[in-house]
């Protein structure tokens, strides 16, 4: 009996083995005449690439974009501001004009004038005091016989000329800054230019009390409201 199941299970493990040496020898791919397999000579597929969809997508996005088309009155709107840049730093005051704010020039030219004589005023007395100072190291004593009568000490006249020194520095940088001042103005003007404030815009003050929370009393304290109406 032994040897007759081990005879069966000989038998069937050969045929199972058969079974599928068959089946793998039908599953071979074919070849063709060159010994190629066709499977081989097909181009293998690529992902599509996330930086080219992108640039596609933006490239549609800005053929469907509306062109934006600017009338004459805006184009010169926008170039008001920088016309009146130019035109107050070639004349300070000639911007202001054209922004309709003539009423400006007088105090321009008014700082322009003040910080000039100042200028030429703490120039004079330094140039003055420089030269004792120079005349002071040569010969002992000062030219002018006025300082040398009244006893002045060398320092004090070092220290007067380095105080008209110094205002006539600041003065300069006060001329720099009234000209920055006059540009920045002209910008300004220019730019809300196009800006209409309505009259209907009003700011109301009134008084009024405003209770105050505490744990001893709630007396009203006054105050003042601000109302804004547009």
């Amino acid at each position: 009996m032994y040897k007759l199941l081990r005879s069966f299970l000989f038998l069937f493990f050969i045929c199972f083995s058969f079974e599928a040496f068959c089946q793998a020898d039908t599953l071979k791919v074919p070849v063709d005449s060159a010994g190629i397999s066709p499977a081989s000579q097909q181009k293998p597929v690529r992902k599509p690439s996330l930086k080219a969809d992108s640039t596609a997508l933006k490239t549609a996005q800005k053929e469907k974009a509306p062109e934006v088309v600017k009338d004459s009155a805006r184009l010169v709107l926008e170039r008001l501001p920088k016309q009146a840049v130019v035109r107050s730093a070639i004349i300070p005051g000639w911007g202001q004009i054209g922004n309709k704010r003539w009423w400006k020039v007088p105090f321009i030219y008014g700082g322009f004038v003040s910080l000039g004589l100042a200028i030429d005023f703490n120039q004079r007395y330094y140039r003055e005091f420089l030269h004792e100072l120079q005349y002071y190291a040569k010969n002992n004593q000062f030219e002018n016989p006025l300082y040398n009568q009244q006893q002045y000490s060398y320092q004090s006249i070092v220290d007067a000329k380095d105080f008209y020194r110094r205002n006539r520095d600041l003065s300069i940088l006060g001329c720099v800054a009234v000209y920055a001042v006059n540009l920045i103005d002209a910008y300004v003007d220019a730019k809300f230019f196009r800006y209409d404030i309505s009259d209907e815009l009003a700011l109301k003050v009134y008084p009024s009390a405003k209770p105050q929370f505490s744990y001893a009393n709630s007396t009203p304290v006054p105050a003042l409201t601000f109302k804004l109406s547009f």
